[in-house]
């Protein structure tokens, strides 16, 4: 591989890579605003609560949203996560082709 491509490519990889901590940051912030709904879910007494749906406000259980606020913060962890492995395989290859530009 000719040094302009390896470079092509680490720069490309830069860019893939700020992509991945950008998503990875934006969805640690979808998960702070979910843990903190479900703490204030959690302080209230009242039986039921309303959720915002597109243009409407619809009356649910506390249970019934707590139980979506969870499915989906869990699906947020795994996202992060995959995000994570994606970042540390980008960075590697990066460690990897860096070495070879400074030949």
């Amino acid at each position: 591989m000719k040094k302009e491509e390896i470079i092509r490519e680490f720069q490309n990889l830069q860019q893939q890579l700020q992509n991945i901590i950008v998503q990875k940051e934006t969805l640690k912030i979808q998960k702070m605003d979910i843990e903190k709904a479900l703490d204030e879910l959690e302080k209230t007494k009242e039986k039921n609560a309303y959720k915002i749906i597109g243009n409407i406000m619809i009356r649910k259980s506390i249970e019934e949203i707590k139980n979506e606020l969870n499915e989906t913060k869990e699906s947020l962890d795994l996202r992060i996560k995959s995000l994570e492995k994606m970042e540390k395989n980008i960075t590697q290859k990066l460690k990897d082709l860096e070495s070879k530009i400074k030949v």
